[in-house]
């Protein structure tokens, strides 16, 4: 809310929200003496026009930790043993806005994973460019075009296939151009990107390259006050890749649809995602969907609301003759099924209902049991994002598992938050045939932005 002066009518702006985004916020707000201040707002906003609140220079950080103990990495297989550890994520930026039309980010990152014994590409990267970018906003016809040139990470929807990657330590970006443009209802984009690969040998070594491409079109429509629809098409190439059933030069064409909307307490979001091209001299035809849908009893003490959450994705049958059918996930968050990263969203059909609770306005918990299943026992089993269980391909059995997850999330003020996540999973018999054992994860998470 915002508040009023006693001897000025005009509203007195809020403080700006630390948000997922931090390019995303204004500070010029800063401007009104109004405003209450805190300590290091001199480096919040700083006026590089005595005329132009809009043209300033702003300073800001970011930092996450979270400890993880996980007893059995990739179900335990191979030399996948338990690991305790702590992922240590801390990131600076400066942002220049001038006159509210042009914007200059950068992002520096400093990524740690103390304790883990087995690293992967996503858990370290000690010192590296995250995000630098420019960015015009101009208004056009009745509407606003917006265009994004440089280093920065973008996300669809709920995050199932394209996101920012924000579950595991070090987030996913793009070396991208993008343009969007608004006008009423609708929203028009365009973009194309080499997403940027973690190196960490040296400092500021990240890089992008043609080896792997996404770009795409993409078109929003708010239809109805609650109800939104969303498609995009895009295309995606990756050199060299490896599956269990394929191998060779990956070229996927994709379509996604999505709906999402509200009413009467009544909530949804269903979004489906066909994918056709080749790999190698296989050709590729998978598929994947993904809904959420709940009704909260608003009326009730902390306005419970049950829910149901139902996937799937698309595994290959090995047939001769028949296309390759292993769904490709993208660039998914690490965090829509569970924290603990035991599946990937690949050949699989997940069930999972839950209750969320709002005790205080503060605080969210999350109760939620799954079971899962193989969409088709020639392909393997996958861990997170898309990384096969060994000796689970063409063996028996549908049933993965299933589990149970807890979730603690306390927004402690503006700039604080914790969370405390628990997930146990009980294996089926085709992971335990593959030397795979139930598995246990707990994690801990401190987030305080500035």
């Amino acid at each position: 809310m915002q508040g009023v002066c006693a001897d000025d009518q005009t509203p007195v702006p809020e403080r700006p929200t630390i948000l997922f985004n931090r390019w995303q916020e204004d500070w010029s707000v800063l401007a009104d003496p109004r405003v209450p201040r805190q300590s290091f707002d001199e480096f919040k906003y700083i006026p590089l026009s005595a005329t132009d609140p809009h043209t300033y220079l702003s300073f800001g950080a970011d930092t996450r930790e979270r400890f993880e103990a996980n007893n059995a990495v990739g179900f335990g297989t191979g030399s996948n043993r338990n690991q305790d550890y702590v992922i240590s994520r801390n990131e600076f930026h400066a942002d220049l806005r001038i006159a509210n039309e042009i914007q200059a980010f950068v992002q520096f990152q400093s990524d740690f994973a103390p304790w883990k014994t087995m690293i992967t590409p996503v858990d370290r990267d000690r010192l590296d460019l995250e995000l630098a970018f420019i960015a015009l906003t101009e208004p056009l016809a009745d509407g606003t075009l917006k265009l994004r040139v440089g280093r920065q990470q973008y996300a669809f929807d709920l995050q199932r296939f394209v996101s920012v990657r924000d579950g595991p330590n070090v987030r996913q970006s793009y070396d991208a151009a993008w343009a969007d443009y608004e006008n009423g209802p609708w929203r028009f984009i365009t973009f194309y990107s080499h997403p940027v690969q973690v190196r960490d040998n040296a400092i500021f070594d990240d890089y992008s390259s043609p080896k792997q491409t996404f770009g795409g079109a993409r078109v929003e429509n708010k239809f109805l006050e609650s109800m939104t629809v969303n498609a995009y098409y895009a295309n995606f190439t990756q050199a060299d890749v490896r599956f269990p059933n394929a191998a060779g030069n990956e070229v996927r064409q994709i379509l996604d649809v999505r709906l999402t909307g509200n009413t009467d307490h009544f909530d949804w979001d269903l979004e489906a995602m066909n994918q056709t091209g080749s790999i190698g001299t296989q050709t590729v035809e998978a598929w994947a969907f993904g809904s959420l849908a709940g009704y909260t009893f608003a009326n009730a003490y902390s306005s419970p609301r049950v829910g149901i959450q139902v996937d799937a994705a698309s595994g290959d049958s090995h047939l001769p003759g028949h296309s390759f059918g292993t769904f490709n996930p993208l660039f998914p968050n690490g965090y829509y099924l569970t924290l603990a990263g035991y599946s990937g969203y690949v050949n699989f059909i997940h069930i999972k209902p839950n209750l969320t609770l709002h005790p205080t306005s503060s605080l969210k918990i999350l109760l939620a049991a799954g079971a899962q299943w193989r969409q088709n026992t020639a392909d393997a089993v996958y861990a997170q994002p898309d990384i096969p269980i060994a000796n689970t391909a063409g063996r028996p059995g549908a049933y993965t598992g299933s589990y149970g997850q807890v979730r603690l999330d306390w927004t402690i003020d503006r700039q604080t938050s914790f969370a405390v996540e628990a997930v146990h999973f009980e294996i089926g018999n085709a992971l335990r045939q593959a030397g795979a054992r139930n598995s246990n994860y707990v994690g801990v998470e401190v987030k305080r932005g500035w």
